[in-house]
């Protein structure tokens, strides 16, 4: 990625990326190939594939490093769109039982890994470091907002796996309680009285991109909350059926 050009306009600052441009279309072909997934299930995943595109390739991506609001709207773009689309868009059959793989997605673990990237990031210490270093942006920070909200979001979101991990309750009590760091980090940056990253950006773009992640974090989060609740309503409505359609069949063997 290039980065730290102030010579070009912002509309203007388009870039191929290709170190992140390659994987996606990479992991855009694999997943067509071998993938056996619904149509529904194909455009969330493409959708969630578009919405890195969108983040990384335009502007938004080009001049991310340059300004704290871009990079506000790239963050929250990968770790609260993309992320969940990517889940939703994963097949049903796909419940891989390695060790690693299912430590990431341990609801705790998962829960706290996202938090701390979520909120690490955006202390002055690491921050700057990010900025200062290209390259932790583009091979650490990137990929890190991509896979770990994955990880997060694996077990939330309901897939209609057979072994879920966490109840439709604890799925909205787990989204619901995410909202509160994520909304709290951007509200202590937006009410910063002076820079929080050695006057990297002006006071008014890091107001910016503090309002983006409190207000955003909360309209998206709700989002997911409600798709989660819809789930948890629907799974206590097939639950509902089972027993009924037990209790029916004890009586037809009783009366039989």
């Amino acid at each position: 990625m290039e980065m730290h050009h102030h010579d070009q306009s912002v509309i203007s600052s388009w870039q191929v990326a290709p170190e992140i441009l390659i994987p996606v279309i990479l992991l855009g072909y694999l997943y067509l190939r071998f993938a056996k997934s619904t149509s529904r299930q194909t455009i969330f995943f493409f959708s969630g594939i578009l919405s890195i595109v969108a983040v990384v390739n335009t502007p938004i991506g080009a001049r991310a490093m340059d300004y704290f609001s871009l990079h506000m709207i790239q963050h929250i773009t990968l770790m609260m769109v993309t992320g969940p689309l990517l889940v939703l868009g994963t097949p049903t059959s796909f419940n891989p039982s390695g060790q690693i793989f299912r430590a990431l997605t341990h609801p705790i673990v998962s829960w706290v890994t996202y938090a701390a990237l979520m909120i690490g990031v955006h202390l002055p210490g690491p921050h700057n470091f990010i900025m200062e270093n290209p390259w932790a942006h583009t091979y650490i920070e990137v990929p890190l907002y991509i896979a770990l909200p994955y990880f997060f979001y694996f077990n939330l979101l309901d897939r209609k796996t057979a072994e879920r991990r966490i109840s439709p309750a604890l799925a909205v009590i787990s989204l619901f309680l995410m909202m509160v760091p994520e909304t709290l980090t951007g509200f202590f940056i937006y009410v910063s009285h002076g820079s929080l990253y050695n006057d990297m950006y002006t006071l008014n773009d890091q107001r910016r991109g503090g309002s983006l992640m409190w207000s955003g974090a909360m309209i998206i989060d709700t989002i997911w909350m409600s798709f989660a609740v819809y789930h948890w309503i629907k799974s206590e409505e097939r639950k509902s059926v089972e027993v009924d359609a037990q209790i029916a069949a004890e009586r037809v063997a009783k009366n039989g």
